[in-house]
């Protein structure tokens, strides 16, 4: 019996790593393409990912591509208050809402320059959604179905901004406040992935999806009755545990396993 639940295991574990992929969007050559990645390679896509992209020449290597921002957003929302480890929110309520401006977005990589006035800046490790296709106003249960993949996101917040201002848009949306990773990755269980932040290679972060009060599907469905979203719009799903001030020249690196990773610099 323990024999036939191993072999059962060992199974479905195939099948999720034959369910899971990763595209990114790349310039080669001086075009734009979607691809599918492949170990150290990428097999361009001919279309959009989010309808029926087919691939098409020869697999290229990684190193000979500039990777892009994965999605070009119309739309970048957030969740606050969405680990009780962090501040909690009513389970039973609506979600905590807010949006980031789509000038945020940064890539993986980059070195964020911090405005000379930002005194009290803080990493926010997160789970990023990528919408993926067209909805308005859907169920929980259409709400899965639009949910294309995930990325890594840094949700970058000035508290004393956060504190002061009238709106969160200076203290949430400055240039580079939103630095995410360039692959998405699909075929996941997204409520069972572990985040971790490291601050100079230290811990400083790590919890489990699965600890998310307000859940991915309740999210998506909720922003729905209010916005029409589109393929490539962006949610950031709340940080976990506590945060603490960056500054210039530190390291911060959020990690989700089988997502990826989004590694800046602060200056």
């Amino acid at each position: 019996m323990k024999k036939y639940w191993l072999v059962i295991i060992a199974a479905l574990i195939s099948f999720n790593s034959l369910a899971a992929k990763k595209y990114v969007r790349y310039q080669y050559q001086g075009e734009e393409y979607y691809g599918q990645i492949t170990e150290n390679q990428i097999q361009p896509l001919l279309g959009d990912i989010f309808t029926k992209a087919k691939p098409f020449g020869k697999p290229i290597s990684l190193s000979s591509v500039g990777l892009l921002l994965p999605v070009k957003s119309n739309k970048v929302f957030a969740v606050g208050m969405n680990y009780a480890s962090h501040l909690p929110s009513n389970s039973s309520q609506p979600p905590p809402i807010f949006s980031k401006l789509v000038s945020s977005l940064a890539l993986s990589g980059d070195t964020v320059t911090l405005p000379p006035d930002a005194k009290n800046v803080h990493f926010e490790g997160e789970l990023v959604l990528v919408i993926g296709k067209e909805i308005h106003k859907v169920s929980q249960a259409e709400a899965q179905d639009a949910i294309f993949g995930v990325l890594v996101g840094n949700d970058i917040t000035e508290r004393n901004w956060q504190s002061s201002d009238l709106q969160w848009t200076r203290a949430k949306s400055s240039n580079g406040f939103g630095p995410i990773s360039p692959e998405i990755a699909t075929g996941l269980d997204i409520n069972n992935l572990t985040i971790v932040t490291r601050l100079n290679g230290r811990i400083v972060q790590k919890e489990n999806t699965a600890n998310m009060i307000h859940k991915p599907t309740k999210v998506v469905s909720y922003l729905s009755q209010y916005f029409t979203l589109m393929p490539g719009d962006l949610v950031f799903m709340g940080t976990p545990g506590q945060t603490q001030p960056i500054k210039s020249g530190d390291e911060v690196r959020v990690s989700i396993k089988g997502v990826g990773d989004v590694i800046n610099i602060f200056q």
